[in-house]
């Protein structure tokens, strides 16, 4: 008997121990306009709550959650940013989209305020995918040439799948979350000036940057 309680209790000191070496789930928001919410296909067929399930096949215990809001332009993002991306979130997906331009802003306004988000994010110790393919495919839109059909939803949850895990590591060496230990797992984490976003792609100031790009 006494042999018995004493391995129940050895059994129970390890299950403690082994609990905080466990790796904590990864956090994901997803910001943007309408082909962030899935306008057209429904939210779980649009890409954050498609990304959720591959990652998770992956065996990646990922959270998405989607902060899109129809309609919404970067200057509506930037200043909802704080409160759509709780504390405790590891990576930011951010889709400015075209509203900028189809409501009458311009490319440098867009670009500005792509650059501050990344600072304020990367500031707070969040990895920054900025998903902004130019030119969008042909064939990823819905009849109305704007919102995103599920096939293209499916193909850019993919895409970031991969991505995310692949560099999933990076976040694993850094539990605090604080930015000089990102910036050690990944040097492209740095303060990003207005004007900065562009020249780092070789692009000229207020242009769109690529799809996809860990920043």
């Amino acid at each position: 008997m006494a042999l018995r309680s004493c391995a129940c209790i050895i059994a129970a000191v390890l299950a403690l121990a082994a609990g905080p070496l466990q790796a904590r789930p990864l956090n994901i928001v997803a910001i943007g306009a309408s082909n962030t919410t899935g306008f057209g296909v429904g939210e779980q067929n649009a890409y954050p709550a498609v990304l959720q399930r591959l990652l998770r096949q992956k065996g990646i215990d990922a959270h998405v959650t989607n902060a899109g809001v129809n309609g919404d332009v970067t200057s509506g993002m930037r200043n909802r940013l704080d409160t759509a991306v709780p504390n405790g979130t590891d990576i930011v997906i951010l889709q400015p989209g075209g509203n900028d331009l189809r409501f009458f802003g311009t490319k440098q306004a867009r670009t500005a305020n792509i650059a501050a988000m990344m600072q304020r994010l990367h500031a707070r110790g969040i990895r920054v995918i900025v998903y902004d393919p130019d030119p969008v495919p042909r064939d990823f839109y819905q009849w109305d040439g704007i919102h995103f059909n599920a096939a293209a939803h499916a193909k850019i949850a993919a895409t970031l799948a991969a991505q995310i895990a692949t560099n999933r590591a990076n976040y694993h060496r850094c539990p605090s979350q604080s930015m000089q230990c990102l910036a050690g797992a990944d040097p492209t984490l740095t303060k990003i000036r207005p004007g900065d976003l562009a020249r780092r792609f070789g692009q000229k100031q207020g242009e769109p940057i690529g799809a996809h790009k860990w920043l």
